[in-house]
């Protein structure tokens, strides 16, 4: 069974230190943690990534929306007036109301299938962001090496709200469509 990933991390960093001769590893060795869950749940990024997701599927969830009162009103009229019509009236009705579901439900479906692939494409996009700006700070403060989600890390080299203060800075940048 394979280790869980911020395991990994850290036996990597070990790893490391351990092949720096001693001296070199306690001296100039400069480490960082990075909470990635809080940068990607704290990011501004985030707000405009879903906000853009929210309008670019508004009109069709607005059309769903629609189309279910307009279906719900079809079958509230059946049933009101099942009775007095006749027969093949009654049958045609039940026939589009029947295919009016049916209709409503591939549109969902392929509503939530396409709204899934894009948040994923979203999100990806937003890893790659946090990915990127970890790295930066990384590079301008001289750290050597940095670990994602360690078990425990000690504040003094946790650079989450260093890279979240940097991502907020960064704001108007917002991650675009792939």
């Amino acid at each position: 069974m394979a280790a869980p990933a911020h395991i990994r991390s850290v036996l990597a960093a070990v790893a490391v230190l351990a092949a720096l001769p001693s001296g070199v590893a306690q001296a100039q060795a400069r480490i960082g943690v990075v909470n990635v869950a809080r940068l990607l749940q704290e990011a501004p990024q985030r707000q405009a990534v879903s906000q853009a997701l929210e309008n670019e599927f508004a009109g069709r969830l607005r059309d769903l929306e629609n189309q279910q009162r307009d279906l719900r009103t079809r079958e509230e009229k059946l049933q009101r007036e099942s009775a007095s019509m006749g027969e093949a009236e009654r049958r045609a009705m039940e026939k589009s109301v029947r295919d009016g579901q049916r209709e409503l439900a591939r549109k969902r479906n392929e509503y939530t299938e396409d709204l899934n692939i894009r948040r994923t494409e979203a999100l990806s996009q937003l890893q790659r962001t946090v990915l990127q700006e970890v790295q930066n700070y990384a590079k301008s403060a001289g750290l050597d090496v940095v670990v994602a989600d360690a078990l425990y890390a000690s504040p003094a080299v946790d650079i989450t709200s260093q890279v979240l203060a940097a991502l907020q800075s960064r704001k108007g940048a917002a991650p675009s469509r792939p």
